[in-house]
């Protein structure tokens, strides 16, 4: 039985599915089907017991593997050629059981008992069960067994039972069940040929001859039973782990560790990764110096927006890669070690405060990467009120792309060798802006909740806590990588586009070389510059020392920066940037930073893009320096021309907004998509951008009465 287009990719499922759906394939006795098609084998059981890494392992694909539930928030579909045989492996969400309580565990009862609208059951069913926590697993088993689908059982950790103390016979196991049952180690691939050999011969499977009991005293007397036959014992608590959980748990002592890891975290990202940010700088701008070295005389238009535009552009969000791969680093260190299931088992005091669950966490603490994927987690919540609060805060929490932001602000604003105490102010400032940005996340959560669910009650905390364990490399790297990649892939795809859109709106309409003579003729520094041009021995421009500049060269290059910021002042970027001024003016804004909050609703980092693309413009070998230097071009309400533009209460004003602003529109895409209306993904853009506007508003006010 053959497939030529078997493929691989996600499917998503509705949140909520009911009713009865159909395959579009003949189906056999006991529901397998019969016709030739790529057979579909599901993979089913509770979070973290394995189930995504026998579905790398089975397709060569990679998930995301972490220490926590709603990890694997979709359904994820794999190749798989198995005996000569293709088949498409499905991943389903981790479920404690079948009698739903979130919808995670909603779609996988839709999916197996086939009521999910669109969606094709599955000919069999794999299992996967925890060896170290195969009592309570067996419960699940047994609501799989009822469904009366082909279903074999894949029992991980088996390694990690026999190290405990614990013991196991998992053929017997599968003879009392009376299904197939394989041992497999999914992230060293033992077991894995011989259950790829059992799924192909799937049809052959043995089958339970009575369904396992539902009335819970029989359950359990069932499952003693189960065990005994398998010769099961329970394993020991795992020493090492114990320990360091007396410490890591406690709620002072434990509390003041995630603070002290957080803190560290963010110290982290400025030291190690500053060398290969400078690296990375300098490589682009030497790029964009080539472009214009080469292009300038014959192809002006071309060098502009391919070394200010592109490279100008694009490069400067690049530049800040280091950092972000550091980040994610240092994530998938902590989720392989097992620390993060503890960090949220922590946070689960916190977050009763704000009326929401630890699980309520997984969601914040995904938000750190990107709000998409946390926005997602809030499947795993069971009540529904509970997920609109975590929802609608969940936006707040520091993502990946406010990273550059952060980093080209907070450099703008201390400089990289400034300490306090031991500890670098670059450092510290950032762990305020992502604590900070915790701490609004829950306010926001708490008032939501206690205005949409006034007493509503909270559901029990279920979170696996597995033992640490040093991570495989190989796993910390993927998982690195994979969160990198989308970074890259937006770099590559919405930033591109962005900047080139920003380019021809900072150069648009083109102007002639008489209209800039016409200006510089009535502008005293442009005039200056002009005629030193042409005489340069007669020369009284001067540089920063006040040493006056005669090198022909150098002179060019000034009169081309003033030719660049007159286009600019007159395109139709800064028309539309001065159309917004009157809103962002208490913020101490002008044009330039308008159109780059502008570009932002593309994607936040295309503000260091936008940004970026108008230092190169003005000095493409220093663009960043650039940055520093640009003054106020009129009078505004906060500040008169000639003022520095970055000055302390503007970049504070800026942080602020980005800390709360909602500009990325994917996200406002993804709570219209979770919650099924646009209602809420207005509300969550219209109070984030008031509080952002407020925010920033304030901050401007109470920095520049104090500096």
């Amino acid at each position: 039985m053959g497939c030529a287009a078997c493929g691989t990719g996600e499917e998503p499922l509705p949140m909520t599915t009911t009713g009865d759906s159909s395959s579009g394939a003949e189906q056999g006795q006991g529901g397998v089907a019969v016709l030739d098609r790529c057979a579909r084998v599901a993979l089913a059981g509770a979070p973290n017991a394995g189930k995504t890494s026998i579905y790398n392992a089975l397709t060569g694909l990679r998930n995301k593997v972490g220490n926590y539930p709603g990890v694997t928030v979709s359904r994820s579909i794999g190749h798989c050629t198995a005996e000569g045989r293709d088949l498409k492996i499905e991943d389903l969400p981790g479920a404690y059981s079948l009698d739903a309580i979130s919808p995670d565990e909603q779609i996988v009862h839709d999916v197996l008992s086939g009521e999910a609208l669109g969606v094709e059951m599955p000919d069999a069913v794999v299992v996967v069960v925890d060896a170290t926590t195969l009592r309570r697993g067996l419960g699940f088993v047994g609501e799989v067994l009822a469904l009366h689908r082909p279903t074999c059982l894949a029992v991980t950790m088996t390694d990690e039972l026999v190290k405990r103390g614990g013991r196991l016979h998992v053929e017997e196991l599968g003879r009392a069940l009376g299904v197939p049952a394989v041992r497999v180690v999914g992230n060293r691939s033992t077991g894995i040929p011989d259950l790829r050999a059992r799924v192909a011969d799937f049809e052959d499977w043995a089958t339970t001859p009575l369904d396992p009991p539902s009335d819970p005293v029989e359950l359990r007397s069932w499952t003693d039973s189960i065990l005994a036959a398998s010769d099961y014992a329970s394993p020991n608590e795992h020493r090492a782990t114990a320990i360091a959980d007396r410490i890591l748990l406690n709620p002072l002592l434990g509390t003041l560790i995630f603070l002290a890891i957080m803190f560290a975290f963010f110290q982290v990202i400025f030291t190690v990764a500053a060398p290969a940010q400078d690296w990375i700088e300098g490589l682009f701008g030497s790029l964009a110096g080539f472009v214009h070295d080469g292009l300038d005389v014959s192809h002006p238009l071309l060098a502009g927006l391919l070394g200010d535009g592109l490279i100008g552009g694009v490069g400067s969000v690049l530049t800040f890669i280091p950092q972000i791969v550091l980040m994610f680093l240092m994530i998938a260190l902590l989720e392989g070690v097992g620390y993060m299931s503890r960090a949220a088992f922590l946070m689960d005091r916190i977050m009763s405060k704000a009326g929401l669950e630890g699980r309520a966490f997984v969601s914040f603490l995904s938000g750190w990467a990107c709000a998409i994927p946390g926005i997602m987690a809030t499947r795993t919540l069971p009540s529904a009120k509970d997920r609109i609060a975590t929802i609608l805060a969940t936006p707040l929490m520091t993502c990946s792309a406010r990273l550059p932001v952060y980093v080209i602000l907070v450099g703008l604003l201390v400089d990289p060798s400034t300490k306090v105490g031991p500890f670098g102010a670059s450092g510290l400032i950032m762990f305020a802006l992502y604590f900070f940005g915790a701490v609004f996340a829950m306010l926001a959560a708490s008032i939501v909740k206690k205005l949409t669910d006034r007493h509503g009650a909270l559901l029990p905390f279920y979170l696996e806590m597995p033992p640490y364990r040093v991570p495989r490399p190989r796993t910390v790297l993927l998982s690195m990588w994979d969160s990198s990649k989308g970074f890259l892939k937006k770099a590559g795809t919405i930033i591109t586009t962005t900047t080139i859109v920003l380019w021809i709106l900072l150069n648009a309409p083109i102007q002639s070389e008489d209209t800039f003579n016409a200006y510089c003729a009535g502008d005293s520094e442009c005039s200056t510059i002009q005629n030193a041009v042409s005489d340069p021995s007669a020369s009284t421009v001067t540089d920063d020392e006040g040493a006056v500049i005669t090198d022909p060269d150098s002179l060019d290059s000034r009169l081309q920066a003033q030719r660049t910021a007159f286009t600019m002042n007159n395109s139709w970027a800064a028309g539309i940037g001065k159309a917004m001024q009157p809103v962002f003016a208490p913020l101490g804004f002008d044009w330039r930073i308008n159109i780059a909050i502008l570009s932002s609703l593309a994607a936040r980092e295309t503000v260091v893009a936008t940004l970026g693309q108008i230092g190169a413009a003005e000095d493409p070998d220093d663009p960043s320096s650039q940055l520093a230097e640009m003054t106020y071009q009129n009078d505004t309400l906060t500040n008169q021309a000639g003022d520095v533009l970055m000055n302390p209460a503007t970049i504070a004003a800026l942080l602020m907004f980005f800390m709360f602003a909602l500009q990325c529109m994917a996200t406002v895409g993804t709570i219209r998509r979770e919650t099924g209306t646009w209602k809420w993904a207005g509300i969550a853009w219209g109070y984030m951008f008031v509080a952002a506007w407020v925010g920033g508003a304030l901050a401007h006010l109470v920095v520049a009465a104090f500096l």
